[in-house]
């Protein structure tokens, strides 16, 4: 979004240095600076300050800094006590300029893809912005803000958490008027110590909705309905179960993994057919659809969202190389529910052979050992086998290999019509075995 610098020197109680030029975006990467945007600088492991001179090259028109000014840099400086602090009021900022069509979506598993399926449909009615990627913390967030086009008319922000408070924080920049919750799960418990943590965090997006805002809650999850009870605004639930408000009946999967279902809402039925895969996608598509349906998008528009929305990479893409192998790559990131639902979508493709080469599922906490070897337990009753790349707790069912390289050595001998799932922890990488297999 056009903004002046000396507003976001206004926003941010900080100086204006330099020409009172217009900036259009914000980024913290030196590296993806396009010619205009604000850039910020962040003190973590390394100093973003140091970048300030190769970002300016780029095209940055202004940057903010807890530092002296650069004199030598040709660019407007907004000075600022912490810069990271300093884009949360960019957000903000933006955030008064935007319609009252904000969603914010939340939950254990599937928000990335709720937020891109969300996406696609809103696309069909409104101007949409939506997160980049995996954008949900507090640097992402106001970095899609900062990113929306000037004739916005709906935003869809991802929203994580690490801990309690962290959404809270997210939507006092954000200030959502929908807020979406997938799944609570036993996920991150490194941090959050139990799923009732995890429950009170995740709700923290329903607590900071408006009156006449609206919740779009899992009937399929006593933690998630549960949350109808710390909101104020409207409740629009959604799930398998015939008494959500929106729900899916005659639930179909094709050859490539794409789910079709008869989609039932208060504003009317349609056919759907998703173009994302793995039928796990249908709950993630309801609860779209309820966000979509209280914000206006006729039930009609829906079906041509969601056959053309595209999820974030990473995520169920499907992979033919030239020597007939199926690559289901999944390897985005990885937790017990997420797993086990591309377990079960490796088992819907026609195949001779399946294999799941399977990286850690981190921050689990106490619970990860006997997390990873249910897995393993599962894929065996499935028919699928493991080789489980640097972790040890899938336990003696699976192949354990080391590396990228074990991997590889451990599929030399797949051929024509067997089917490979890759799928681990971000920290696992492994979408370098599906490159390695390509």
């Amino acid at each position: 979004m056009h903004i002046q610098a000396s507003e976001i020197a206004d926003a941010v109680g900080g100086q204006l240095i330099g020409t009172d030029v217009t900036v259009d975006g914000a980024t913290i990467d030196s590296r993806a600076v396009t010619a205009g945007q604000l850039f910020v600088p962040i003190v973590a492991a390394r100093n973003g300050h140091d970048f300030i001179p190769a970002a300016v090259t780029e095209g940055a028109t202004a940057y903010l800094t807890s530092e002296e000014p650069r004199p030598a840099v040709a660019a407007t400086a907004i000075t600022c006590d912490d810069t990271a602090a300093a884009l949360a009021d960019v957000g903000r900022l933006v955030r008064r300029r935007l319609p009252e069509r904000v969603v914010g979506v939340t939950g254990s598993v599937g928000k990335t893809s709720t937020k891109d399926l969300l996406a696609g449909v809103l696309a069909t009615t409104f101007v949409t912005t939506a997160s980049q990627k995996s954008f949900n913390n507090e640097l992402g967030l106001p970095l899609t803000l900062a990113d929306a086009s000037d004739d916005t008319e709906a935003v869809v922000l991802e929203m994580g958490a690490r801990g309690i408070g962290h959404i809270a924080h997210l939507c006092s920049i954000a200030h959502p008027t929908v807020g979406i919750i997938t799944r609570v799960e036993g996920v991150h418990l490194e941090m959050f110590g139990d799923i009732e943590a995890v429950g009170r965090a995740k709700g923290e997006l329903v607590e900071s909705l408006p009156a006449d805002g609206i919740a779009v809650l899992n009937a399929d999850h006593k933690h998630v309905i549960a949350m109808a009870d710390r909101t104020s605004a409207q409740v629009l639930s959604f799930g398998l179960t015939p008494s959500a408000d929106v729900s899916a009946t005659d639930i179909r999967v094709d050859a490539a993994l794409r789910a079709s279902f008869r989609l039932h809402t208060p504003w009317g039925s349609t056919d759907i057919t998703l173009g994302a895969r793995g039928e796990h996608q249908v709950s993630n598509a309801l609860a779209a659809a309820a966000a979509a349906g209280g914000l206006g998008v006729p039930v009609e528009a829906m079906a041509e969202g969601f056959l053309g929305a595209a999820l974030s990479g990473l995520r169920m893409e499907l992979i033919t190389t030239d020597s007939g192998v199926t690559i289901l790559n999944d390897a985005y990131n990885a937790n017990p529910t997420s797993m086990s639902a591309a377990l079960r979508s490796l088992v819907a493709l026609d195949a001779r052979r399946r294999v799941a080469v399977l990286g850690t599922m981190a921050e689990l906490g106490d619970q990860s050992a006997a997390a990873h070897q249910a897995i393993a337990l599962e894929a065996q009753a499935l028919g699928v086998e493991v080789i489980a790349v640097d972790e040890p707790d899938y336990g003696s069912t699976a192949r354990h290999v080391v590396g990228i390289e074990g991997a590889a050595d451990a599929l030399a001998d797949i051929g024509e019509r067997d089917v490979v799932l890759v799928k681990g922890s971000r920290v696992a990488a492994l979408e370098r075995v599906a490159d390695a297999l390509r």
